[in-house]
């Protein structure tokens, strides 16, 4: 995730700098959902079984964190149709573990969202545009009344909330509405993500933006994330899946504060880009590790396997863990900002070309900006 919002601020006041400390798991929880939408990543129904037992996610959350996860993100399918959600997230807090729910918010009711709230730290919601590109998206009428809903009444139970947004040729004119809302609604977090090839979104391939389309997109949420911070709007803006955005913002941001560049510089480095295998994991509904839940490859199952034993590494992890990950073909190879990005997303790269380590078909630099510093 790539957190621009918070990096002006940083820089720019001279903030300390925002440290996790530790991995991240995305857990898809569960691959039972009520939605059908069209670029899930898992193929979700809500005819799907559960195959990992309360025991053995509570074995694996012990291993995990004797292995450095800090966070776990419970996603899906839809985490809340698992009736020992709150159970196993109560077990993550006890044992000094982050808690952080992706929901479609239609199963938010008055009735459990102050357990909600009181469980996870950040609750996320997935809007993909207004009231008819929503309900075509997700596949049902009235999914965008009922998610609207659950959003105010997180917000006034006191839920730390932001709504997640995912960028396709079907959406991307619902974005400047996606900024209009959180502005109306007082939504204090917005997530934009690009689509990765996987799942719906490997089938429909073609929903994708094109680079030019990308690229004007990424200039408006720039323009919105360095209006938001001069005009003192509290909301909070991050991109998703495509780390060459960063390249992009330090440009702009050289603009805006040409003395502060290389210390932008600096923290984008830090930062590290793409983070699948490194400090990015992803567990399946099945057990199955990967190193980001779009991978197109796993690296072990936590049911045969300890999750220490399948996290310490190998040599998939070993090349993901170097950085830059100069041996990446392509453009990136004499890509001068590749210590930034780190190559962007290799599921989109292996979908697209079969090899894990070409350049990220969806990268929209030209070839100055990828020689420039």
């Amino acid at each position: 995730m790539f957190r621009l919002s918070n990096l002006i601020s940083s820089v720019v006041e001279d903030k300390p700098e925002r440290v996790l400390g530790g991995s991240i798991a995305i857990w898809n929880f569960t691959n039972r959902c009520n939605l059908s939408c069209l670029h899930c990543y898992s193929k979700s129904t809500l005819d799907e079984v559960d195959t990992l037992t309360t025991e053995q996610i509570k074995k694996t959350i012990l291993e995990m964190k004797e292995n450095g996860v800090k966070f776990i993100i419970f996603s899906g399918g839809e985490p809340l149709t698992r009736k020992d959600l709150f159970e196993i997230a109560d077990f993550c807090k006890e044992n000094g573990i982050i808690t952080y729910l992706s929901s479609n918010g239609l199963y938010f009711t008055t009735g459990n969202i102050q357990r909600i709230v009181d469980t996870f730290t950040y609750v996320g919601v997935s809007i993909d545009g207004d009231e008819p590109t929503h309900d075509y998206f997700r596949g049902l009428k009235g999914a965008f009344t009922q998610t609207l809903k659950a959003v105010r009444l997180a917000i006034e139970t006191g839920a730390k909330i932001g709504i997640r947004f995912t960028l396709t040729k079907d959406t991307v004119n619902s974005l400047e509405y996606i900024f209009d809302l959180a502005e109306k609604e007082n939504i204090p977090k917005i997530y934009i993500s690009h689509l990765v090839y996987s799942g719906r979104g490997l089938d429909n391939l073609k929903m994708d933006l094109s680079k030019e389309q990308r690229r004007k997109s990424v200039e408006f949420i720039l323009d919105k994330a360095f209006e938001y911070h001069k005009t003192g709007r509290d909301i909070e803006i991050v991109t998703g899946n495509m780390e060459q955005d960063a390249v992009l913002f330090l440009d702009r941001f050289a603009l805006e504060y040409p003395e502060l560049k290389d210390t932008m510089r600096e923290r984008l480095v830090k930062w590290g880009g793409n983070s699948a295998g490194r400090k990015l994991l992803n567990i399946n509904s099945e057990g199955d590790v990967r190193p980001d839940p779009f991978f197109p490859l796993t690296i072990g199952n936590i049911i045969e396997q300890n999750f220490g034993d399948i996290w310490k590494g190998g040599e998939l992890l070993d090349q993901l863990r170097i950085h830059p990950r100069t041996q990446i073909s392509g453009i990136c190879s004499n890509c001068q900002q590749i210590d930034i990005c780190n190559g962007g997303s290799r599921a989109r790269a292996y979908a697209i070309t079969g090899d894990l380590w070409s350049e990220d078909p969806s990268c929209y630099l030209t070839e100055q900006e990828r020689r420039k510093h």
